[in-house]
C-alpha cells in the first residue's frame, strides 16, 4: 500500500498560498497541505532538528517552492533537498513569478523536477494551478530514502 503524499508549500505570499490550494482543492486533490511563510520554517520541518532529514524517511512529499522568500533563496532550499539523501528523491515543483532563463536553467539543473512561471493575471494563475492539481492527481512520488 502506498503512503498518502504530502505536499509541502513553501510561499510566502499569502494570497498566493491560498489561491494555491484551492485551486489544488478544486482540481480534486485532497492530500495534506503543509504551508510554510518563508524557508526556515519550511527547512526546520523537512530537516528536522538535527538537520539531518531522517525525520522525512519514508514519507512521501511533493514540494511547491517560490524562489523570492523573505529570509533566503529558493535556490538554496532547492539544492539542500536536492543534496539530502533522504529528500533528493521528492519531487520538487518551483511555482515562481520569475521567468529568468537563467534562473530556469539553474533550477533544472539543481534538481528541479518541474519549474512554473506564475501567471500575472488571476484567472490564468488560477487556472495553472488546477492544471497543476490534475497532474499531482497522476505523478507517482516515492517515500523519502529509507
Amino acid at each position: 500500500m502506498t503512503q498518502p503524499v504530502t505536499i509541502i508549500m513553501i510561499e510566502d505570499d499569502e494570497g498566493h498560498a491560498r489561491l494555491i490550494e484551492r485551486n489544488i482543492r478544486r482540481s480534486g486533490v485532497n492530500n495534506e497541505i503543509v504551508s510554510f511563510p518563508n524557508g526556515t520554517d519550511a527547512m526546520k520541518h523537512l530537516f528536522g532538528a538535527d538537520g539531518s532529514g531522517l525525520v522525512q524517511k519514508g514519507n512521501a512529499l511533493l514540494i511547491l517552492l517560490d524562489l523570492n522568500l523573505p529570509d533566503m533563496t529558493g535556490i538554496d532550499i532547492l539544492k539542500q533537498i536536492k543534496e539530502n539523501k533522504y529528500l533528493k528523491a521528492s519531487p520538487v515543483v518551483v511555482l515562481t513569478t520569475t521567468d529568468d532563463s537563467q534562473e530556469i536553467k539553474r533550477c533544472y539543473e539543481l534538481g528541479c523536477n518541474v519549474y512554473i512561471t506564475k501567471p500575472v493575471n488571476y484567472e490564468n494563475f488560477a487556472n495553472a494551478i488546477r492544471q497543476l492539481g490534475l497532474f499531482f492527481s497522476v505523478i507517482q512520488v516515492p517515500p523519502a530514502a529509507t
